[in-house]
């Protein structure tokens, strides 16, 4: 199939655009935090590292942006990663790729292209949750596909904070096709599950991967919302509850939940295999894990 110069272009400077909105509204949000807990520690800012992807021959074969806050009033630590990376999978690669996407023409032409924005934030506050977030766009010479989607993690849960986060996913996935919002979450609560420790990492959001629906202008706008969804969905939580109090047993199950998290994005999560398996910056990989956790 053709290179798709012009989409991948497009594609790449969404996510940075998104990426760009997402670092300015969380450093504005620990610039609103000037009263309650840890409002006597300066305003956390991020710090941005480039990443470079190198080929298994030494080549150069693409890079990004790695964006990462610790230590801030309101996030203990958040990143916020893009990159685009390009070259030939692996055969490990190939082999999952063709499997799962039906392509055995992978191991004659193996070259692929991928760029995507990933998110994932650690609060300070226990009854803040944390969240993940993750939209790309993926190529080869056999097919192009989007996928991505967003979660809410939270260690103390509120029904109206799920609520709400669900409500926003479904609007957005509403202007694209009303059956999207349930097909997705349904896929998220399956994908979301570790299945050792039998539960849900947290309260689900939508997941989907895969995506193409051979309109790639109608399949791009519609991953655009999933990127829009987020702010609007996350944004108001963590306002409300970044200066609620917490004690020392709030803290306690914050850091267990989050060793829930590690435990899932270690051993499970697509995208942390994919990342590490094909030679990006193993720092931006592993970037989701938590500061502190804690295991009973």
């Amino acid at each position: 199939m053709a290179e798709m110069t012009e989409e991948k272009a497009r594609a790449s400077a969404w996510f940075r655009e998104l990426r760009d909105q997402i670092v300015a509204a969380f450093e504005g949000l620990e610039d609103a935090q000037t009263d309650g807990p840890m409002s006597d520690q300066p305003a956390g800012r991020f710090d941005v590292t480039p990443t470079t992807r190198i080929s298994e021959d030494g080549s150069d074969a693409g890079g990004g942006l790695m964006s990462v806050m610790r230590g801030g009033r309101v996030f203990e630590k958040v990143g916020v990663n893009i990159s685009t990376v390009y070259g030939e999978l692996g055969a490990r690669a190939q082999a999952a790729m063709a499997a799962r996407k039906g392509l055995p023409g992978m191991a004659e032409d193996p070259r692929f292209w991928a760029s995507g924005i990933s998110l994932v934030a650690h609060m300070q506050n226990p009854h803040a949750p944390a969240v993940h977030m993750n939209t790309r766009m993926f190529w080869t010479p056999h097919g192009w596909w989007f996928g991505g989607g967003s979660d809410l993690n939270p260690c103390i849960e509120y029904a109206e904070d799920t609520a709400h986060f669900h409500a926003v996913q479904e609007e957005h996935c509403a202007r694209h096709d009303p059956n999207f919002y349930p097909r997705f979450k349904e896929w998220a609560d399956e994908y979301f599950y570790i299945p050792h420790r039998k539960r849900a990492r947290g309260v689900g959001g939508i997941f989907l991967d895969d995506h193409n629906s051979g309109d790639w202008e109608a399949d791009f706008a519609f991953i655009q919302d999933v990127g829009r969804a987020f702010l609007p969905a996350f944004l108001p939580l963590a306002d409300k509850r970044r200066a609620q109090p917490w004690d020392a047993a709030d803290k306690d199950a914050q850091l267990i939940h989050r060793g829930l998290y590690a435990e899932y994005n270690l051993v499970y999560d697509r995208g942390t295999k994919f990342g590490l398996e094909t030679g990006h910056d193993p720092n931006a990989v592993l970037m989701s894990l938590p500061p502190l956790a804690k295991w009973v």
